[in-house]
């Protein structure tokens, strides 16, 4: 069965922290996530064969590296440093039907908007969840050369207020220009994978 991607709502969320505890940011730190919410082919049916959900990874990592980029105000990846993906499918799919989009075919394109695999080696963390209209997810994000840079494994907490309806999927792509603000515990810094 292959159905094609039908998008009901695009969605992009953007902040900028400026300061973090008593501290100003020398370098504020801007953080975006774009979100799609499609249809769910299979939603209240069994399929063995999720092909046809896989094969929207790779349209939607165009989309949605692209739209959080322009979240960010930047037209290439070069001043990306940390990334993350995660996933809400509504109540009448199965948690599979929402991996099966972000894991097999959505990393390249997203890798590509930012530098490309060469400058984005890290797997891309990620994070799925079952849910109805107005659902939160915390979306990992961690360094994308390195998975083991301490400084940037964080969240970015996002929600639609009306999605994902019980036949919808929530795919979110999430990019940051930085790490935690004033992060200084000891461990893997970004300069040692540089």
């Amino acid at each position: 069965m292959t159905e094609e991607l039908k998008i009901r709502k695009l969605y992009t969320v953007m902040d900028e922290v400026l300061s973090e505890g008593d501290l100003t940011l020398e370098t504020p730190i801007k953080r975006a996530v774009a979100i799609a919410v499609i249809k769910n082919p299979f939603a209240n049916s069994y399929q063995d064969d999720l092909s046809t959900l896989s094969n929207y990874g790779e349209p939607l990592g165009e989309l949605l590296s692209a739209n959080a980029l322009k979240g960010l105000g930047i037209s290439d990846g070069s001043e990306v440093e940390s990334y993350g993906k995660a996933v809400i499918v509504g109540l009448k799919g199965e948690i599979e039907h929402g991996h099966a989009i972000i894991h097999p075919k959505i990393g390249a394109p997203f890798r590509n908007a930012i530098g490309g695999a060469d400058k984005a080696r890290a797997v891309i963390p990620s994070t799925g969840k079952i849910g109805g209209p107005g659902t939160s997810i915390d979306v990992p994000v961690h360094y994308k050369d390195s998975e083991w840079v301490v400084t940037h494994a964080d969240t970015i907490t996002v929600m639609v207020p009306d999605a994902p309806y019980e036949d919808e999927i929530l795919v979110a792509l999430a990019i940051t220009t930085g790490g935690r603000p004033n992060a200084r515990i000891p461990g893997l810094q970004k300069e040692a994978v540089l």
